[in-house]
């Protein structure tokens, strides 16, 4: 049956009108509103110029003109962020307020002016970090390689800019920001995690930090590393509950290795296998591996070979 769409309109606006009616989540909360993403992520590229301006500045900056660079980019942080985080408290609290009611003004403004006084902070951990990419990785060239083009140090980057937010207890803004360098990198930290000084992440594709997980220093983590829940079936009753591992300082975990649960620690100067799954705790200075699978190789003849010639110590 032929239909056209001026005769199936008034029923289609009518179904999605009932929803709006039905549900509480499609139109949100009257009046309030959320912050906007596109402006979260201005933020994080404003602080990228402002960390490490001789990589993302539009202008040149020397010792000439540094303090006056970075005192107006501070001043164009201060109004972006402040007026993000007074949107987000307002949406988040249960009375009707809006972003300009005096008390949540004046919480902004001191929670804006608590996270600008951090970054100096913060920039000397991002140089921790960029030092251990450098010292750990035999491919790059330099350590400005790793801050203008390694996604695992982008990642870090943005995690520990969210993090102070997330400590200072800023709704939304922290996981808008951990979600865009997912989805930038496929590096997968939650705002909550903490992470010590002096950490890489080695090509860091598919690497999934929890919220609860705690890390030392001088942590190294390759690809595909998950450090996760045990499990997850317990839904918002296990919300603030521990439920990540603990990693302890110089440990080196290799490759889709798998942690679980909030009782799990890994001592200091382990190293965890590829491919492990662990879900008890594993003292200190102690090597981990997974015995590697009966492989059945065959050559072009047809000739069964050796497997263990292909299997490599880690």
């Amino acid at each position: 049956m032929n239909q056209h769409f001026s005769e199936i309109l008034p029923d289609i606006v009518n179904a999605i009108n009932n929803n709006y009616t039905q549900s509480d989540l499609l139109l949100g909360k009257g009046d309030k509103r959320l912050p906007v993403r596109s402006t979260i992520i201005e933020i994080l590229e404003d602080l990228k110029q402002l960390i490490f301006p001789g990589y993302f500045s539009i202008e040149r900056v020397d010792s000439g003109n540094a303090s006056y660079y970075t005192g107006q980019m501070l001043a164009t942080l201060h109004r972006k962020l402040k007026k993000q985080i007074a949107i987000a408290l307002a949406y988040d609290c249960n009375e009707e307020v809006t972003a300009g009611t005096p008390h949540i003004k004046q919480q902004a403004e001191s929670i804006c002016c608590d996270f600008l006084s951090k970054i100096p902070d913060i920039q000397k951990m991002l140089l921790l970090d960029v030092q251990a990419g450098y010292d750990g990785d035999p491919a790059a060239d330099s350590r400005e390689q790793i801050i203008f083009s390694y996604p695992g140090f982008y990642a870090i980057f943005v995690y520990r800019i969210a993090h102070e937010l997330y400590k200072m207890k800023v709704p939304f803004i922290p996981r808008i920001m951990t979600e865009h360098a997912h989805n930038k990198t496929g590096i997968d930290i939650n705002a909550g995690a903490t992470i010590g000084k002096y950490f890489f992440m080695d090509h860091g594709t598919g690497i999934v930090i929890g919220e609860t997980t705690v890390i030392g220093d001088y942590v190294k983590l390759y690809q595909g590393v998950t450090l996760g829940a045990l499990s997850t079936r317990g839904g918002q009753h296990l919300s603030g509950v521990r439920r990540h591992p603990t990693i302890e300082d110089n440990v080196t975990i290799y490759s889709n290795a798998t942690i679980l649960g909030g009782e799990t620690v890994i001592g200091r100067e382990s190293v965890i296998g590829g491919g492990a799954f662990i879900t008890s705790s594993i003292p200190a200075k102690t090597r981990v591996s997974v015995t590697p699978p009966d492989l059945a190789i065959k050559n072009d003849a047809r000739a069964e070979l050796s497997a263990t010639e292909y299997v490599y110590e880690i």
